[in-house]
């Protein structure tokens, strides 16, 4: 999708908060297999807060087309030159136009930056298209790394 640009921001931001919870909305939903109610996505975040996603701990980048935002993703600093990839989220209308993409290769370089040498993730099965989005960029199945009850693939891929 070009012409993205991507602020890193606050997870409190107006635009990274409505996005996030979409990105909740979407996977509560997925994982039901029906729309999530209000009290399911609501919970879901207070489960899996992304306050820590900023300063020492992390980031959240967004990602805007002309004034739209359209698409989010964080990287939590795990330590030991590692960081995971989480709260990964394209718009519907975005999708399919390679925003996903240029997203994780921003969150890469921005992991660089930060002198992280490996970016992991988790994802569900159901998530076929995140799963597909995650390989075309690179990254390769590895042995389980932690114990998410909802991680079902292990992801991770070396950055130079």
């Amino acid at each position: 999708m070009p012409g993205l640009s991507f602020v890193t921001t606050d997870p409190g931001s107006p635009a990274a908060a409505a996005l996030l919870r979409q990105y909740y909305d979407d996977i509560v939903g997925r994982y039901w297999g029906r729309a999530a109610l209000a009290a399911e996505v609501d919970a879901a975040m207070a489960d899996e807060p992304s306050h820590d996603l900023q300063r020492d701990t992390g980031l959240l980048v967004v990602a805007f087309d002309s004034d739209r935002a359209v698409a989010c993703g964080g990287v939590r600093f795990t330590g030991d030159a590692l960081g995971d990839l989480t709260r990964i989220y394209v718009a519907p209308q975005a999708r399919g136009l390679g925003a996903g993409a240029e997203l994780i290769g921003r969150l890469e370089e921005l992991a660089v930056a930060a002198e992280l040498s490996r970016l992991r993730l988790t994802v569900r099965t159901d998530l076929v298209e995140a799963r597909r989005l995650y390989r075309r960029c690179g990254y390769l199945e590895v042995a389980p790394f932690n114990t998410d009850p909802y991680a079902e693939h292990w992801l991770a891929k070396e950055l130079h």
